[in-house]
């Protein structure tokens, strides 16, 4: 990609990539810059993300992503590069298509995490199950 185009998505995706950043500093992450992307683990964020509404290995946000560990960050790597450009394409809408794609679908009786559109991509882009 032209390095003006890439300079645009960061700029369109970096409100969710500071928020990323935040998290991981507030919960005491380990930092890695991985490929232009932010991978940020520790037992804090091992911690939150085994709370979530759907026990998560990592989570991206923007182009920061949280693991579990530095195991766990590089096995879902493709998955999680695969929302990275989801993020650039959809910047700080995002999360908010993304929760209502998900409450739809739990609300007509299917899974919110594996029937969203944003995962199925996610899954079959990177070929993890």
């Amino acid at each position: 990609m032209r390095l003006p185009i890439r300079i645009a998505a960061y700029l369109w995706a970096s409100p969710n990539t500071c928020v990323g950043i935040a998290l991981g500093l507030v919960l005491g992450g380990k930092f890695a810059f991985v490929d232009g992307v932010f991978e940020i683990h520790g037992p804090r964020i091992s911690k939150l993300l085994s709370k979530l509404w759907v026990s998560a290995a990592a989570m991206t946000l923007g182009h920061a992503v949280l693991g579990q560990s530095a195991f766990y960050l590089h096995i879902t790597r493709s998955h999680e590069r695969v929302h990275v450009r989801q993020y650039e394409r959809w910047g700080p809408l995002f999360i908010p298509t993304y929760l209502i794609l998900s409450a739809a679908l739990f609300a007509i009786g299917k899974d919110g995490y594996r029937s969203n559109p944003f995962e199925i991509e996610a899954f079959e882009e990177a070929d993890v199950s």
